[in-house]
């Protein structure tokens, strides 16, 4: 028997082994990921942010990841499937959003141990939904036509006439808008926060649909600054062109608010289809190792005091924040939404 023939006589066997092996491994694959289950999410958050994290839970559990991305509507489709629940987790951008879920009954508690790692300002007290990362309220501005010396210190100084047409905002309906405006009803009152946002719509040079909208007008330059999340200011930074941005973190005196700090974090729903599931990617999610991936690529600030910040952000214990449980924002969440249009602050573009 000559070579070639070997040759063939081992390539077909080796064919034929793979002929059945290979689809009865896939098979088992596919059986492995059935009883598994499957996992439901609702996400609010760029879906860049959280995908890879998605995947991995998928890979090192075989339970199937269904994602479903959206932006502020995924509230309401909360609420309107609250008696044919479609979703076991809601990934949001937003404190604000996940207490007024909560306050509806469209929670669940929960008693995962790694919760007890985030302060308990920035999650439910029955562990329904738990922040992961930080996300202030800053000040992004152009160093090339505008000092740190010469910016405004506080939110109120944006009601002065001085700054008429020198920042920009996004529209009222902005979800970080709507709950930066709950936080300070909170702390000022209605009357005072009604005049601040109706002197805000009137000095704004211009109102936006999206931070990125700002962060990029800022540093080409078009305006001075504008307000955002902080991850924007460092998002910026990473341009190849226009990046000499700097950022101010408001209100920092002893008799001043402190900055407004929202949370990127995790709901459980109630009556989630695959509860079991949920848990444990709650669980999961709690671990350091996730926590840390979690406010890395947007350079958000880690809750967890425990975990490194991404190199560049600024670490949530150098800077003063506003003293406000975040679960007091649930009651203030949806008539700051109302607040927002009596000032003429409209909560569309």
């Amino acid at each position: 028997m000559n070579i070639l023939t070997t040759h063939r006589i081992v390539t077909f066997m080796v064919t034929a082994i793979l002929a059945v092996a290979l689809p009865a491994f896939i098979a088992g694959c596919a059986d492995n990921r059935a009883q598994n289950g499957e996992l439901v999410v609702y996400n609010a958050r760029n879906e860049a942010f959280v995908k890879p994290l998605l995947e991995q839970f998928e890979e090192e559990t075989g339970i199937r990841v269904r994602i479903h991305t959206g932006r502020e509507e995924l509230v309401n489709q909360i609420e309107e499937e609250r008696n044919n629940v479609q979703a076991d987790i809601f990934i949001s951008n937003d404190a604000g959003a996940m207490e007024y879920l909560r306050r509806e009954g469209l929670l669940q508690a929960n008693d995962s141990p790694g919760i007890e790692t985030i302060d308990e300002r920035f999650r439910a007290a029955d562990g329904s939904w738990t922040g992961l990362s930080g996300r202030a309220r800053i000040l992004i501005y152009n160093r090339d036509i505008i000092s740190e010396r010469e910016l405004p210190q506080t939110l109120k100084e944006l009601a002065d006439p001085k700054w008429a047409g020198q920042f920009m905002i996004t529209r009222g309906g902005n979800i970080s808008m709507v709950t930066h405006v709950a936080a300070l009803r909170e702390v000022w009152g209605d009357q005072e926060t009604r005049d601040w946002l109706r002197s805000l719509k009137e000095n704004a040079g211009a109102i936006t649909g999206s931070h990125t909208d700002i962060r990029h007008s800022v540093g080409s330059g078009e305006y001075p600054l504008g307000l955002v999340n902080n991850y924007y200011y460092h998002l910026q930074l990473e341009e190849d062109r226009h990046n000499n941005v700097g950022a101010v973190y408001p209100d920092q005196e002893d008799q001043e608010i402190g900055t407004f700090v929202n949370v990127a974090g995790i709901a459980f729903i109630n009556h989630a289809p695959n509860e079991s599931n949920a848990r444990k990617f709650i669980d999961w999610m709690l671990e350091e190792e996730q926590q840390y991936e979690f406010s890395y690529y947007s350079k958000e600030t880690p809750l967890n005091p425990d975990i490194a910040a991404a190199p560049g952000a600024k670490p949530i214990d150098q800077y003063k924040t506003m003293e406000i449980d975040l679960t007091e924002l649930g009651p203030q969440w949806p008539g700051a939404k109302d607040l927002i249009q009596e000032s003429g602050l409209d909560l569309g573009i």
